[in-house]
């Protein structure tokens, strides 16, 4: 089974809108494991943390995750995220598997 990690953007101006984008990448989470990888959704694991720890903190983290998955997925919005543009820089320096995600984030069918 390969890993698979997601990105796309996080950080918004408001509360409401964070949460939207990590339901849009908890909805292609659930798609890729519909698909039978497994799967890394950093949005969930540090949700709401913002602020806790300087954002840099968060990304060395998950660049240390993504170093440990086979394959990362581009999530909808990410080329407006600088943490997701630095997270594709990383996969593509070690070779990784790139999936661009273009359906609708909520569309956990196929």
């Amino acid at each position: 089974m390969k890993l698979v990690f997601i990105a796309g953007p996080y950080r918004a101006d408001t509360e409401w809108e964070i949460k939207q984008n990590i339901r849009s990448a908890e909805a292609v989470s659930l798609k890729y494991w519909k698909r039978g990888y497994s799967v890394i959704c950093p949005h969930k694991n540090t949700a709401f943390m913002g602020g806790a720890l300087p954002d840099t903190v968060w990304l060395k983290g998950d660049l240390e995750i993504l170093s440990r998955c086979d394959v990362i997925v581009m999530a909808p919005g990410w080329p407006d995220s600088s943490g997701a543009l630095e997270e594709l820089r990383f996969a593509k320096e070690r070779g990784k598997e790139i999936i661009y995600e273009t359906n609708y984030p909520y569309d956990t069918q196929g």
